[in-house]
């Protein structure tokens, strides 16, 4: 017995020290992927004058609505005429049309016509301002005020900051007498914030008929974040190559309406609530795919301590390192398909029993999930025939994602390190949805990505309160989008 015990205990010692050397191996062979790129001279910028006009632009209120589509019609028209007074070398440069009636499409030709072209993309649009928190804005939501070094203002980050920062930087090219080797769009969709389905989609369909083929397009998207990724001591520059997938479903659930008195054993709201808490008990599986995997893989090196050797060995650590991912909503999203219970309406008075109950599920599909595969999880999970489900007519599945070794990621890899030299670049997946997945049909080539330093308390800005954006921010954004342009059409 003491043999058999003897030999089991070092088989457990030779097991342990085999695992131990291959965790080792690969923590010591996973080298950096980093590509070297020295930092380029700052380019000169008017950070005050840039964000005055910046500033000016908030004041419009451009808010999107789903119900009143034509409301900010004049705080559009505002924006665009301020838009052309503000940046006329670019004007003068570029031609520019009105698509879809309030989006504008600018193409600024380049003198090679065999060059491939491509798009830079915003949006001019953006989301109220929730009823009752105007008190909680430090400064007024549409001032535009500058105060401690920050441009306030709903827009200044989503996404009037990209719109305008990419107008600077080819306004200050076009006065300097640069032309671009290749076409440049500057594609400015006027609903992104209600699904796009007017602006970009009718500008991608543009472009389509026109027989244009775009090399690329960059679009809003991941950011650069500070102080979020533990074990990483430098701030992270994600790079969208996969956006998520917008699946909304609504569900009905019937029932006999009558008096609250007599009330039957399955109630409409009943039978809704326990659907909903189905959904909510049951959700889909948490997966490390593509763009995530290739996320890990190229930050594992760049970390340090046990966060490198879980990175480095997920073919052990991946269930420890997903129920990590479990324990935040912003850190799950990029590894499941979420669920999120967005409306209720049901029932209009105390003792009455309604006939219906209706419920609006929003999902954001990974990467391998369709609107499909999620209605079929939404109706085997849920279970009950009196409870319909229609999905939303502007669901989209995932836009493909996009390849890592082609040129294009490679150019704008170089750029961003070029302009943020302290920076960790990486591919990631975009868990919101973007105007970039209209256009799919005219390029093969999608990233998205805002060159904005973030930390934690300012992603709880984004769509909320005190949306804000630094001065001296803004100013590198413009020099990003400067280098952007000289890097791939100059």
């Amino acid at each position: 017995m003491r043999r058999i015990i003897r030999n089991i205990l070092l088989l457990a010692i030779a097991a342990i020290v085999v695992v131990a050397g291959v965790l080792a191996f690969n923590v010591v062979t996973h080298g950096s992927r980093q590509l070297q790129a020295a930092a380029v001279p700052r380019a000169a910028v008017d950070a005050q004058a840039a964000a005055t006009r910046l500033s000016e632009a908030i004041r419009f209120r451009t808010i999107s609505s789903y119900e009143k589509p034509e409301q900010h019609a004049e705080a559009l028209r505002g924006m665009q005429t301020h838009i052309e007074k503000s940046f006329p070398a670019f004007h003068a440069a570029a031609k520019r049309e009105l698509v879809a009636n309030y989006s504008l499409l600018y193409t600024w030709e380049g003198s090679d016509p065999k060059a491939q072209p491509i798009g830079l993309l915003a949006h001019q649009d953006v989301v109220p301002v929730a009823p009752g928190t105007e008190k909680d804005w430090q400064q007024p939501p549409y001032d535009g005020v500058i105060a401690d070094g920050y441009i306030w203002g709903r827009g200044s980050w989503d996404d009037k900051g990209n719109l305008y920062s990419m107008l600077e930087a080819a306004e200050a090219m076009a006065k300097a007498g640069f032309r671009p080797k290749r076409t440049i769009y500057f594609a400015f969709g006027h609903d992104e914030e209600t699904a796009g389905t007017s602006g970009a989609k009718s500008i991608a369909a543009l472009l389509a008929s026109r027989g244009v083929h775009l090399d690329f397009v960059i679009d809003e998207g991941l950011l650069i974040t500070e102080g979020i990724m533990k074990g990483l001591d430098k701030p992270a520059a994600l790079i969208g190559v996969a956006e998520k997938g917008y699946a909304t479903v609504v569900l009905n659930a019937h029932a006999t309406p009558g008096h609250s008195s007599m009330p039957p054993r399955d109630t409409a709201i009943g039978m809704m609530s326990a659907a909903l808490a189905r959904l909510e008990d049951h959700r889909l599986p948490m997966q490390i795919r593509s763009s995530v995997a290739e996320m890990f893989d190229t930050m594992a090196p760049e970390m340090s301590g046990f966060n490198r050797v879980v990175l480095s060995n997920l073919w052990l650590f991946k269930p420890l390192l997903l129920r990590e991912f479990e324990k935040s909503g912003p850190t799950e999203a990029m590894v499941r398909t979420t669920t999120a219970l967005t409306i209720f309406n049901a029932g209009d008075k105390d003792n009455v029993l309604p006939g219906n109950a209706e419920a609006t599920v929003n999902f954001r599909l990974i990467p391998g999930d369709t609107q499909s595969s999620v209605v079929d999880h939404v109706r085997s999970t849920i279970a009950n025939e009196r409870i319909s489900i229609t999905p939303f007519p502007g669901n989209t599945d995932p836009p493909p994602v996009t390849a890592t070794a082609s040129p294009s990621f490679q150019m704008l890899n170089r750029t961003i390190r070029e302009i943020f030299p302290d920076v960790v670049v990486a591919p990631g997946l975009m868990v919101a949805a973007t105007d970039s997945r209209h256009y799919v049909g005219v390029t093969d080539r999608i990233f998205r990505f805002s060159p904005v330093r973030a930390n934690s308390d300012d992603l709880k800005r984004f769509h909320g309160t005190n949306e804000r954006l630094s001065v001296e921010g803004y100013a590198d954004m413009i020099r990003f989008y400067r280098r952007l342009i000289e890097n791939c059409a100059g």
